[in-house]
């Protein structure tokens, strides 16, 4: 269940960072160089922002565990920049949207619970069983999947990020709101127990060093479903453009969890760059697999789905 409010709109004073840009800046820098990330993931501070930009498409495993899948496929995003504000300022209203409320320091975005923008100001303080994304099996074992734009992303604590992280601790950042706070895991950075209700309905609390930070929970919403920064327009924040068809422009229709839940879910990547998910329903086997065209950012897609009948469909979409 979640967490109860112990900070919520009209009870949290403005609070405006203490520390300077500069050493904001390099905060965010430390945290993903410190967790071993920057061969896939850079830091560029300028315009007031740090920007973590990468394709989001992690090295972990990816889609294992899956049983109520959307029938996507991670297709990874090059030229994702992530913007975290160098001076945040604690604000007095909790803020959320359908997509990303920050990134992990791997490059990868990282959602509310819910599976496809239910969340809103009014849902944040009841959870949404019908829609948590680990209660309803769409995710993977590492907290991931899929979403509508074939975006990999994280819905709950990103554990397997975690894993392979080179400093692993409760002192970690594992990833940053789009308000410019920092998100740690389920322990106070110090080592010690988050006491009951200490987190707020964003699933944050104080910071003596940043001003306020945000934390993982093994209960929901189990990672930030809201930022409490001020951000000038929430809408305004980076998307990840969907794939579009190269020959139309059209893009692909997302797909729909069939009723009951899909079987032996895998997802594989061969030598030639050819991805491929597969699994089964109902005694019938599907796939979507993609390969890289030639040109750059686009793959020449064939799928067998359920949520097309089982026709065979092919195409090449960039992203």
């Amino acid at each position: 269940m979640l967490h109860a409010v112990a900070l919520f709109a009209g009870l949290l004073p403005v609070v405006v960072f203490a520390h300077g840009t500069e050493e904001h800046c390099e905060a965010v820098m430390a945290s993903v160089a410190d967790a071993g990330f920057s061969d896939d993931v850079t830091v560029t501070c300028e315009g007031g922002a740090a920007i973590i930009s990468s394709d989001t498409y992690p090295d972990h495993d990816l889609m294992t565990g899956i049983v109520g899948t959307n029938e996507q496929v991670p297709v990874p995003a090059p030229g994702y920049a992530a913007p975290i504000p160098l001076a945040p300022v604690l604000g007095d209203t909790p803020q959320t949207r359908d997509s990303a409320l920050g990134v992990a320091v791997n490059g990868v975005p990282i959602f509310d619970y819910t599976a496809g923008g239910e969340m809103t100001e009014a849902d944040l303080a009841h959870y949404q069983a019908q829609h948590d994304t680990l209660q309803t099996q769409q995710l993977d074992i590492c907290g991931g999947h899929a979403g509508r734009g074939d975006d990999y992303h994280y819905h709950v604590k990103p554990v397997c990020m975690i894993a392979e992280m080179e400093n692993a601790g409760p002192a970690a950042i594992i990833g940053w709101a789009f308000d410019g706070f920092p998100i740690y895991g389920d322990e106070n950075p110090d080592g010690s127990a988050i006491t009951e209700n200490a987190l707020d309905v964003c699933n944050g609390q104080m910071d003596a060093t940043f001003g306020y930070r945000y934390h993982t929970s093994d209960d929901a919403p189990y990672i930030i479903q809201c930022i409490m920064g001020e951000v000038a327009d929430i809408r305004q924040l980076p998307r990840i453009s969907p794939l579009s068809n190269a020959a139309t422009g059209d893009g692909i229709a997302p797909g729909r969890p069939p009723r009951g839940g899909v079987e032996g879910l895998v997802f594989t990547e061969d030598e030639n760059g050819t991805r491929s998910m597969n699994y089964a329903y109902q005694g019938e086997d599907y796939y979507i697999r993609y390969t890289p065209s030639g040109t750059s950012n686009c793959y020449n897609f064939e799928t067998r789905t359920i949520t097309n009948g089982g026709e065979v469909v092919t195409g090449e979409y960039c992203r």
